[in-house]
């Protein structure tokens, strides 16, 4: 036997012992459902049988964001990349594909995109593409992996995804975890910006069960007596408590308390510096 013909016997042969293990959903059992539907998060899922789910999110924010994970039942044993291509469904023959991304595997993570492929990915899926991944086997490096997300059933799922990130809020938690509201000069009412950012709290507390627990700090400045501004503090922190409550926040969840003239943050000697210091602290703690 030549060299070169020894050579060629061995690629034809590691050829023939390779092979590729297709993952996809077919017609009967492809199923995409609102997972989360709410005005804090949406998720939209695709069960993949055999492999895992596919999942797109977006949550409450700013910024219109989103991502896509790729959640799988067997994790990652080792660093790589996968290949992710639109290509056309075996119903739909005669449309190329196309490369949209590269996606890096980490050992022992679901693997994931940012926001502008994943919105890629959904518009190949609304024109009827297949977003595909192609990957060697961590376990078995001669043998490639495909995972398809089917078209089928996709675009009622869809349309109500589009339409529950439309009503996604427009902030989210780290905006109003720790916010500082500031009163009207010897009142109890709120300052326009302080009134609409309570408000903001408030829906967001109505929303959210897993905000465990929420303080609620009154201060006061130094102008008066001191029991009397203890005692304007204390009232300014029940109200804030009681405006929760009545609106079907569970009492349990809200501490207020207090502190009068302790702990200014700015000078007593200035109408400013007095504005800051008539505050209310509010800090949201999770589960």
């Amino acid at each position: 036997m030549t060299a070169s013909f020894a050579l060629f016997f061995t690629f034809v042969t590691t050829q023939a012992q390779a092979s590729i293990r297709q993952y996809s959903a077919d017609l009967n059992s492809s199923k995409w459902q609102l997972a989360d539907d709410s005005r804090l998060q949406c998720t939209l899922s695709h069960q993949i049988p055999h492999y895992g789910q596919a999942r797109f999110s977006a949550k409450a924010s700013r910024k219109l964001n989103m991502e896509f994970e790729l959640d799988m039942m067997l994790l990652p044993d080792s660093y790589s990349l996968a290949q992710v291509r639109s290509e056309s469904p075996s119903w739909r023959p005669g449309y190329g594909g196309k490369v949209l991304a590269n996606m890096k595997l980490q050992k022992q993570f679901n693997p994931s995109l940012p926001k502008k492929v994943a919105w890629t990915m959904l518009s190949e899926l609304e024109q009827g593409m297949s977003p595909t991944f192609y990957y060697n086997d961590w376990y078995s490096e001669e043998d490639e992996i495909s995972v398809g997300l089917s078209t089928a059933r996709f675009k009622g799922a869809y349309r109500n995804f589009v339409a529950c990130v439309g009503n996604l809020l427009n902030y989210s938690f780290d905006d109003i975890a720790f916010t500082v509201l500031n009163y009207q000069s010897n009142s109890e009412q709120f300052t326009k910006a302080s009134q609409r950012r309570v408000d903001m709290i408030r829906e967001y507390l109505s929303l959210d069960p897993k905000l465990e627990l929420v303080l609620v700090d009154a201060y006061s400045d130094s102008y008066g007596a001191r029991w009397p501004n203890l005692k304007l503090s204390e009232r300014r922190a029940l109200r804030i408590r009681d405006y929760f409550v009545k609106n079907g926040i569970d009492a349990s969840r809200i501490e207020a308390k207090g502190y009068g003239e302790k702990r200014h943050i700015a000078s007593n000697a200035t109408t400013l510096g007095r504005g800051k210091n008539r505050r209310v602290v509010i800090q949201m703690q999770k589960l």
